[in-house]
């Protein structure tokens, strides 16, 4: 009898960390601290926003990129404002909130 509930523990405790939540807490415990600058290139801005950059308009160099937020959850939780990030010469040069247009 105690090695079947030594198994049922084993199991549970197997579940417990592959769980959804448990990769949440652990990604939160080493959150990424690096802040958006002027200078960084197209992958710098990416990784620090932790959200893909979507090419909008612009010549290889000077392009207009967005960043949308990966945003997902109730009626109360639910974002679609992004955030546009301008690129001179490969190197961020400023970027502008949209927080006025609604996407569904």
């Amino acid at each position: 009898m105690t090695f079947g509930w030594a198994a049922v523990l084993a199991v549970a405790m197997a579940a417990a960390v592959s769980s959804p939540a448990a990769a949440q807490q652990r990604a939160m415990a080493a959150p990424n601290n690096t802040p958006l600058t002027f200078g960084m290139n197209a992958d710098e801005a990416s990784q620090a926003l932790g959200a893909p950059l979507s090419y909008v308009r612009g010549r290889p160099g000077d392009e207009l990129y967005l960043a949308s937020p990966n945003v997902r959850g109730g009626a109360l939780s639910s974002r679609s404002d992004g955030l546009y990030l301008q690129f001179r010469r490969g190197r961020l040069e400023g970027w502008k909130g949209d927080w006025g247009t609604v996407r569904p």
